[in-house]
């Protein structure tokens, strides 16, 4: 085990103290550099070598004065020779070394003053013998203890992937793979981070592997098997015969090494390879991608994505913050000079228990646990700052792994959990031996019992304090038919259920356990389950009969980042409890991939936002006084219907009298970008004169076909009608066109008047009742503010709906007078458009090119529309939206005081 600090720094002082004192100009640097090396407590004669043979960069041999392979390389002159120049000479010497023995640490000195360079990043430091002692945190490297920030983005965790990569790669090849390969490739990784931590000695896995294994590999499973034996015995219990290498490796336990594998058969590429990762310097991978490296590392495809997995720490941070840190962070700062509120505080965190339902390979708890542990030791600090020696840091130490528990679907990566929860264990361990100068780490490791292997949704969970985590990204149309089960088995009959996403079963389970409790929970989730449909169906039961509360909620944004082929996901967190809590908090994200702005609330309902807790339900028909909408048409024709303008003009070659069958058609891509396609619309002409188009009948034919092969009954009845859409809509008058999907970029959807002569796709709304006073309402910011909120999303993208968003919305009641100007306002913006014929609705509308001429009628426009609504002046979209749901509330129990169907229910006591 690594010295402490308080040894190294006395034993610095003293070695300064004779060297200084004994120093002569015919002193010699072996004895002076063994010495050194007895400061940390290792054997120079067991780790490095002197003047070590190397061919240098211009040719010739030299010798390094001293070098311990991967680890230090010393050049040691005279006194009063330049250690500049040395530090050239011990470059030059790099060239000749392999790469698994280029060090880390270049040291140039002459008895009296030191040059440090650490080669990780090119830091230069230097110092004289006196000042050794507040120094000789930089060489912890060479005894385990981490001295250089651990980072996700450290591009050493792309090579270990890459590197370990290319050993599963070989060793799955060769037929050794499965459960097998999986356990094999954790004790490794386990093995490579120990000897770069202090758990093992510096280099003792990788010289061990060098030194007694066959260059050809042959022999490296068998070792490696009997290395794992060892290290899952104890010392009092080991064969006192046994090789002095092997029994120097300390017992482990945790049952990591306890299953017996079969021998994997290696050959020299699998052993260069594995020496090759053990070149790297594994102190530097954070626990916190342990798991997320374990996966790249088993799936090719996701090794150079690896970055895709360093956000998850960001937004871990998002999650635990509220829920429990910021608030035990205040805490801390409040007890700050009260040595009896800092250890209630203490006495607090060591009580609390945590568990993660999906677990997976344990990131959630693994940055919690830092989280936690990084406080304890602030508080330990604060306690000790009057300079009090600390004698014991482990009696000091309450808050262990044991307070946290995981459950996981997978064995594997609830394995895998396991072990990294001991990794950063041992970290944080080295961090609080590395400031009160006390050794102290937890080995052999205690079996962790508290991540289970089982279904969340079935299994019991265990009472804790917090439930958190990341629940499975599941549509409802994704799942397979157990995940339904799952989701109906917690659904306590619950109506609808079946259309909502797979993470919601967690959300249902825990508001069931935590009833009457003081447990808070939080989940990052899709947002869908915060928009459209699902809204009512989840929040409806439980923030209005489970009678919870939202604590805080991240509205959508952007779970991603740089790395190369990683989709975006638009997640929201949701924070909740039983309990009431006074003041709940939104974090909104103006920018998606940006930070939020936080905001304090009144009351959060199931769409995020600081409204009346309501639930709007899909509603068959306006609940006001409006025109009714619906969709276009729908062919279902496999697109045998359907021709790009040259798709067209071929086909008219061809067939000359089909000219007249051919009519626009808009789709919402189609009506927002000006792009222009055509429709064959062959129930517009007679049986006689289809006869006569055979290039037509090849279509109508085709279509018949694709519907008589598809799955769905309805659509092969269909397939008799085959000159027949599946819905058809053709209005014969002007009439109005909402797209179903727009950009989340605009401030306002860009609606639109189309001419009868224009067939519209089912991926619009449409009327022909629409005047334009329907048009401005609907163009405003009172009903775009409405549609961003309640809509469903396609990604970010707004989809707009006539059951939720359109149906529901609350008009205005306005004047004769209001109505008039709403008119002349809408007549305004479609002027305003007119004035650039070129550019399309997309080019209008985006925020960055929109004609200041537009922007400008369209603000005209929502103060006419607010004044309608008795409103003069909204200072934000949320006061809009809680106006907007107060507006609702009030139409709804209308409605329900009239006996007419209800389409919310209102939350107790409001």
């Amino acid at each position: 085990m690594p010295l402490s600090w308080n040894e190294i720094k006395t034993r610095a002082v003293a070695f300064s103290h004779k060297w200084k004192d004994e120093f002569s100009e015919d002193a010699e640097a072996k004895p002076f550099l063994t010495e050194f090396f007895e400061i940390f407590g290792v054997d120079r004669k067991r780790v490095a070598t002197f003047e070590h043979k190397v061919k240098k960069l211009e040719g010739g041999d030299g010798y390094i004065d001293l070098l311990w392979k991967g680890t230090i390389l010393v050049e040691h002159k005279s006194l009063g020779k330049s250690l500049v120049k040395a530090e050239d000479q011990a470059r030059n010497y790099l060239h000749g070394l392999k790469d698994s023995e280029l060090p880390r640490l270049l040291l140039m000195c002459d008895f009296q003053n030191f040059r440090l360079v650490d080669i990780l990043d090119d830091s230069v430091t230097e110092f004289k013998l006196a000042e050794l002692h507040n120094h000789v945190h930089l060489f912890g490297f060479m005894i385990g203890y981490v001295t250089k920030k651990v980072s996700a983005e450290d591009p050493v965790n792309i090579k270990a992937a890459e590197k370990m990569g290319a050993l599963h790669d070989t060793l799955k090849e060769a037929g050794y793979e499965g459960h097998q390969l999986e356990l094999l490739l954790v004790r490794l990784l386990f093995c490579l981070f120990a000897e770069d931590t202090g758990i093992f000695s510096k280099r003792q896995f990788q010289d061990y592997i060098e030194q007694r294994t066959a260059e050809d590999g042959s022999d490296l499973g068998m070792h490696l098997n009997h290395l794992f034996e060892i290290l899952d015995t104890p010392e009092s219990k080991r064969q006192k015969t046994l090789d002095e290498q092997l029994a120097d490796f300390a017992y482990i336990n945790g049952s990591l090494f306890t299953e017996n594998l079969r021998t994997a058969a290696f050959d020299k590429s699998m052993r260069d390879a594995l020496l090759g990762a053990a070149t790297l310097d594994w102190s530097r991978i954070s626990p916190a991608i342990f798991g997320s490296l374990f996966q790249s590392v088993m799936n090719p495809k996701e090794r150079r994505s690896l970055g895709a997995h360093y956000t998850s720490e960001t937004n871990i941070l998002k999650l635990i913050g509220p829920l429990f840190l910021d608030d035990l962070r205040a805490e801390f700062e409040s007890a700050k000079k009260s040595d009896k509120k800092l250890d209630a505080l203490h006495k607090k965190i060591a009580s609390f228990s945590f568990l993660d339902p999906a677990c997976g390979c344990g990131n959630f708890l693994i940055i919690a646990y830092r989280e936690l542990r990084k406080l304890e030791q602030d508080i330990i600090r604060e306690l000790y700052r009057h300079g009090q020696q600390v004698s014991d840091i482990s009696l000091l130490l309450r808050v262990t792994i044991s307070q946290f528990h995981g459950i996981e679907i997978e064995e594997f990566p609830a394995r895998i959990a396991e072990v990294a929860l001991w990794l950063m264990d041992h970290q944080m361990n080295l961090a609080v031996s590395e400031e009160f100068g006390e050794y102290f780490v937890r080995i052999p490791l205690s079996k962790v019992d508290t991540v289970v292997c089982d279904n969340a949704l079935r299994a019991s969970w265990p009472t804790v304090d917090f439930i958190l985590g990341n629940p499975p990204f599941l549509g409802s149309k994704m799942m397979s038919e157990e995940q339904r089960t799952d989701i109906l088995s917690v659904a306590d009959n619950l109506k609808n259920a079946g259309v909502l996403d797979f993470v919601t079963g967690w959300y249902l389970k825990a508001s069931r356990l935590i009833a009457g409790t003081k447990t808070r929970v939080a989940f990052v989730s899709t947002n869908s389950i915060c928009q459209g449909e699902q809204v009512g169906i989840l929040w409806g039961e439980l923030l209005e009969r489970r009678n919870m509360q939202i604590h805080f909620a991240h509205r959508t944004f952007r779970w991603n980042n740089d790395a190369r082929g990683v989709a975006a996901v638009h997640c929201v967190i949701v924070g909740f409890g039983a309990e009431t809590v006074s003041k709940p908090v939104i974090f909104d994200y103006p920018d998606l991939k940006g930070d939020p702005v936080r905001v304090e609330a009144k009351q959060i309902n199931g769409y995020l936002v600081d409204a009346p807790i309501l639930s709007i339900e899909n509603r068959s028909k306006p609940m006001c006084d409006c025109p009714q909408i619906g969709i276009g048409n729908k062919p279902i024709d496999n697109g045998n219907y359907l021709f790009t303008p040259e798709e067209k003009d071929v086909f008219i070659a061809i067939e000359p009298n089909s000219k007249e069958l051919f009519y626009k058609w808009i789709g919402a891509v189609e009506f927002l970008n000006g792009i222009e396609r055509w429709v064959l619309l062959v129930q517009k002409a007679e049986p006689s004169a289809l006869k006569k188009m055979p290039e037509v009948l090849k279509r109508i034919d085709a279509v018949k076909q694709y519907r008589l092969a598809s799955t769905s009954a309805p659509t092969r009845k269909i397939a008799e009608t085959p000159t027949r859409f599946h819905v058809e809509n053709f209005p014969k008058s002007t009439f109005l066109v909402i797209p179903e999907v727009s950009s989340e970029k605009r401030n306002y959807i860009p609606i639109g008047f189309m001419e009868p002569n224009i067939i519209c796709s089912n991926l619009v709304k449409i009327t022909s009742e629409a005047t334009p006073f329907h048009f401005g309402v609907l163009s405003s910011s009172m009903h775009n503010s409405w549609m961003r909120t309640v809509a469903g999303r396609l990604e970010s993208r707004y989809r707009y709906s006539n059951t939720i968003v359109y149906n529901n919305f609350p008009w205005p009641t306005p004047t004769e007078a209001q109505k008039s100007k709403i008119e002349t306002c809408a007549q305004a913006v479609l002027d305003a458009r007119a004035e650039f014929p070129t550019s399309t609705l997309a080019d209008l509308y985006d925020p960055l090119t929109m004609p200041p001429v537009l922007l400008k009628a369209h603000q005209q426009l929502d103060k006419a529309v607010d004044s309608a609504y008795g409103k003069t002046k909204f200072d934000s979209e949320s006061e809009r939206v809680a106006f907007l749901f107060e507006r609702y509330r009030e139409l709804v129990e209308k409605e329900v005081a009239s006996d007419k169907p209800k389409a919310a229910r209102k939350k107790k006591g409001e």
